[in-house]
């Protein structure tokens, strides 16, 4: 887990605990050439293939939210689950593979609080700019894991068959 926030009391002793991971997103291809170009102070008259890996939403962040969420779940003082927080287009992209059925539960064991967030107005500079809660939204990790695995926004029948016989 990122963070571990735990509630203890006057004895110092545990009363209970909530996890909290935080997740931004990760990129893809090579940007070394408009880095040099840029501290070169010249102009980069190629094009980038760096770019967002939105994939990594599917592959590495459903399955471990899902796997900590499972794992926090058999922890009698994790009494207020997972906290997911995240970047607005991270959650967008989450909720666009889980698709659109997923039900609101109330804090619980097993629960999985998503928190998403963009960055507040500009500054100048020199100023920190803040960052806006945009939404939360919690359910639990069975409701997450169930959607993962059957998935309900699949593309049509027939769609790769018909893209290869569109190249052919």
């Amino acid at each position: 887990m990122d963070w571990v926030l735990a509630r203890i009391d006057l004895d110092g002793q545990l009363k209970d605990f909530v996890a909290v991971e935080v997740q931004s997103i990760d990129t893809t291809g090579n940007y070394q050439e408009e880095r040099r170009a840029h501290l070169a102070e010249q102009h980069f008259a190629g094009s980038s293939t760096a770019g967002f890996n939105w994939e990594n939403v599917n592959k590495r962040i459903l399955p471990q939210i899902i796997y900590k969420g499972h794992a926090l779940r058999r922890e009698p003082a994790c009494k207020g689950g997972l906290f997911f927080v995240c970047p607005h287009p991270v959650y967008n992209k989450i909720r666009e593979r889980l698709g659109g059925n997923l039900m609101e539960y109330q804090l619980q064991p097993g629960s999985l609080s998503l928190m998403w967030y963009d960055i507040g107005p500009e500054v100048p500079p020199g100023h920190i700019r803040e960052l806006e809660l945009k939404g939360s939204f919690t359910t639990t990790v069975d409701q997450v894991a169930l959607a993962f695995t059957a998935p309900t926004n699949l593309p049509d029948s027939r769609a790769y068959e018909n893209a290869i016989r569109s190249a052919l």
